[in-house]
């Protein structure tokens, strides 16, 4: 039952982590919003993603990860109720702050109640249940673009219907109080959370998230100012990236078993190098999609199992370190959207210029996955 909480919260999770960059077209189209105020509309989700991850880590280490699952899926149905009803620009930009919330919460209290049930397998266990991030994350542009033709009205009503399901079976669980050993002690904060392994290991979180939600949020934007049509465009976002996500996880869980996670990392930050520098150097539909599941391919193991290494390092405290290091994710988030909506300004066609933003942080990531090896030998 457990396991189930944590496998529905993610899968929530992985349908909102991408409807922005769903719904972000007709959004546009109904309020003529340009790319400058786009990436504003991704900023306010980031700046909840980060305010929610930070803070909920002593609340899932004093009160457990229940009230926390519990908290962030109201929040979450009710920026997707709102959503619809929105009146323009600040009451949209206020919503996704609140959705970023809910997310922040539920993603960080998911993968605290999973890295406690398979402490022994945590790089596994993660991957396995980050699983259903990537059938999240494809089903919400599948749903839109061939079930109702790009509603995003009936889209969030969809959504919002399936996280008050997943609220139900989160009260329902029976999970286990704080033992003790896990909970937040201020005194203890420095001396733990000070290690420097942390904060590496965070600003691995901080490119990844960039990258990762660089493709959710913009990808489809960005094919359609290459001519390709919008319908095919969020087909290439569930069926290529998001499948490419899904796949990529459940082989990462395979090599988990002899491999040790930081090869894990960085091994997948060389390949995301590679497949996002080409994705942005192509206008072809076809190539375009094998190089979207490429990329979802490598970007596959690298939360997880970041997170897997965090889990490790940390078995006191482990919620604060894992809020902790997700904040530092979403942070990367923030900073990405702002820098690739000025780059790309008033004009959809230069959203290719802005994206190599991607790969630029994708060789970051190399060079800090080489740290993380000398620090952990």
């Amino acid at each position: 039952m457990l396991i189930l909480a944590a496998v529905v919260a993610i899968f929530v999770y992985g349908m909102i982590a991408a409807m922005l960059g769903t719904i972000l077209p007709d959004l546009s189209s109904r309020f003529q919003l340009t790319p400058r105020q786009n990436g504003t509309i991704a900023l306010a989700q980031a700046l909840g993603l980060m305010v929610a991850s930070l803070g909920v880590g002593p609340l899932l280490d004093d009160f457990g990860k229940k009230a926390g699952l519990i908290l962030g899926l109201v929040a979450i149905f009710v920026a997707l109720i709102g959503l619809p009803r929105s009146a323009g620009y600040r009451s949209i930009v206020f919503l996704l702050f609140l959705l970023g919330c809910g997310g922040g919460i539920v993603v960080t209290g998911a993968n605290a109640l999973t890295s406690d049930v398979g402490e022994a397998h945590r790089g596994i266990a993660l991957n396995l249940v980050n699983i259903f991030f990537g059938l999240g994350g494809l089903a919400t542009p599948f749903i839109s673009a061939n079930l109702f033709q790009r509603n995003w009205v009936r889209l969030c009503y969809t959504v919002a219907g399936l996280t008050l399901v997943t609220l139900i079976i989160q009260v329902a669980a029976h999970m286990p109080p704080p033992t003790g050993a896990g909970r937040f002690i201020f005194s203890d904060a420095g001396p733990v959370l000070g290690r420097p392994i942390l904060f590496l290991l965070g600003f691995l979180l901080f490119l990844y998230v960039g990258c990762e939600v660089g493709i959710w949020n913009w990808l489809v934007r960005h094919l359609i100012a290459q001519g390709i049509p919008e319908s095919r465009a969020l087909n290439i976002l569930s069926l290529g990236f998001a499948l490419g996500l899904l796949l990529g996880r459940v082989g990462a869980s395979l090599v988990l078993i002899s491999a040790a996670p930081v090869y894990i990392t960085l091994a997948a930050s060389v390949a995301m190098a590679v497949t996002t520098f080409l994705l942005l150097r192509t206008s072809n539909p076809t190539v375009a999609a094998v190089l979207v599941f490429l990329a979802g391919l490598s970007m596959a193991p690298v939360f997880p199992t970041t997170l897997a290494i965090v889990g490790d390092a940390f078995p006191r405290m482990t919620g604060t370190a894992i809020g902790i290091a997700i904040t530092c994710g979403w942070a990367g988030l923030a900073v990405s959207s702002h820098i690739i909506g000025a780059i790309a300004g008033d004009d959809p066609k230069r959203i290719r210029r802005a994206l190599l933003v991607i790969p630029a942080s994708s060789v970051l990531m190399i060079l800090l996955n080489v740290g993380i090896l000398a620090l952990a030998g």
